[in-house]
C-alpha cells in the first residue's frame, strides 16, 4: 500500500472512531472492560474499509489494525493485555446488569 492511501485510511479510521468502534461491536463481543484480540480487529478493519467502498488486502488491514490499535491505546480505549489482545476501556459499551429473563 503506498503511504498516501495508508494514511488516507488510517486518518478516515480515526475521524470515524466511533462508528468504526460500533462496527466492531456490531460484528464482534465487544463491551467494556472485556478481551478484545488482534485477528478480530484486523479482520473488521478489512470488514469496515469494505463497506466504505475501498478494497484492501489482509496485509492492509493488518498494518491499519497496527496503526488504529495504537491510536486507540494512546487514548486509553484499548489496554495492551499481551502481545495478540487488548482489554477494551470504553465507558460506552457498558452492559446492563444481566438478570434473569424468567
Amino acid at each position: 500500500m503506498s503511504k498516501k492511501k495508508f494514511s488516507n485510511n488510517l486518518e478516515l479510521l480515526k475521524q470515524e472512531d466511533d462508528s468504526f468502534l460500533g462496527f466492531l461491536k456490531a460484528k464482534y463481543p465487544m463491551f467494556h472492560n472485556s478481551n478484545f484480540f488482534y485477528r478480530d480487529l484486523q479482520y473488521g478493519t478489512r470488514s469496515f474499509m469494505e463497506k466504505k467502498g475501498i478494497d484492501i488486502t489482509y496485509a492492509e488491514a493488518a498494518e491499519l489494525a497496527d496503526a488504529i490499535s495504537e491510536e486507540f491505546e494512546n487514548k486509553g480505549i484499548f489496554v495492551r493485555v499481551n502481545k495478540i489482545g487488548w482489554k477494551i476501556n470504553y465507558p460506552k459499551f457498558t452492559t446492563s446488569e444481566p438478570g434473569d429473563p424468567f
